[in-house]
């Protein structure tokens, strides 16, 4: 059969984004931001509150759930999504069986360490330790499938040659495809995530990811992370088709923007010394209400502003 090469293009579907489903009001392009890095956002407002985006991540961008009558429905339908990859979609991808509790031992230990540089050994080891005898070949086998099936969204390193190739992390950054999935794995609910803000962060920061990749898909968008040696984190290094690229961080709170400023300072100071190619902008996408630029031009972004 033929390829279809030259013919047929493949693209990435990925799950609705909050400006998609309803949640954000699209006041902010992140695409106009690189192109006019002095847009004033001053005074620009998000309607989102932290309930409604703790619920809107636990539901997931899945088109299916606007269809539901009630917040329960809703809510079921990643859960019978995680349900289908295990007991289906993942046996289904490559033609070989695969234990459905396997399936779902991994998923639950991946999600409870998505957004970090969480090393797949650990993960092993977390599933073995929580009796799922599972070797290694079996682990890896399943990785694969699921994220041949669109599952698991690993975000690469960036290596800017700013630093020596030994002290640049390259491990990839655990995430999901929507972070919902990671709540039903891990069987959380709304109600148990606004008790848990801690928690939340690391799935905000993983709906962050799902919605800064849709944004900007048109324009090759592709999500990175930068982590070296001496401790300098950047939660995101977002890159376009054509090279230019902002840093950012995802802080759920107002309290984590402080350090999250000195990081992307401190990284683009790195880059200007090194006589590289400089980032547009610097921002911080928050969990909060209002849109600003501080005086050191860092941009402070709320999630429920943007498209």
């Amino acid at each position: 059969m033929h390829s279809g090469t030259g013919r047929i293009h493949r693209l990435l579907m990925r799950p609705m984004s909050l400006f998609e489903s309803g949640e954000s009001n699209g006041k902010i392009s992140i695409l106009d931001l690189f192109k006019n890095p002095n847009l004033n956002i001053d005074g620009i407002e998000s309607e989102l509150t932290i309930e409604e985006l703790i619920y809107a991540s636990c539901r997931g961008g899945w088109p299916e759930s606007l269809n539901k009558k009630n917040k329960k429905g809703e809510l079921f339908v990643a859960k019978s999504y995680l349900q289908n990859i295990c007991e289906s979609d993942v046996s289904t991808v490559d033609g070989i069986k695969k234990d459905p509790k396997k399936v779902k031992a991994l998923l639950q230990s991946y999600s409870r360490n998505i957004s970090t540089l969480t090393k797949n050994t650990t993960i092993l080891n977390d599933i073995k330790s929580n009796n799922e005898d599972i070797s290694e070949p079996t682990f890896y086998s399943y990785m694969d499938a699921l994220k041949r099936l669109f599952v698991i969204d690993e975000i690469p390193a960036w290596s800017p040659n700013i630093r020596s190739k030994t002290a640049i992390r390259t491990s990839y950054k655990k995430a999901v495809i929507d972070p919902s999935i990671a709540v039903a794995a891990l069987n959380l609910s709304p109600e148990s995530l606004l008790e848990d803000l801690n928690t939340f962060g690391f799935i905000f920061e993983n709906l962050c990811v799902r919605d800064l990749s849709v944004y900007t898909s048109s324009e090759g968008g592709i999500v990175h992370h930068y982590r070296d040696r001496d401790g300098l984190e950047v939660d995101c290094v977002l890159k376009l088709e054509n090279e230019d690229y902002a840093l950012i961080e995802f802080k759920l709170g107002s309290r984590e923007i402080e350090e999250g400023a000195r990081h992307l300072l401190e990284l683009e100071d790195l880059i200007l010394k090194k006589g590289k190619k400089t980032p547009k902008f610097l921002a911080i996408v928050t969990g909060g209400k209002f849109a600003y630029t501080r005086e050191d031009r860092v941009k402070i972004l709320p999630i429920g502003t943007l498209r």
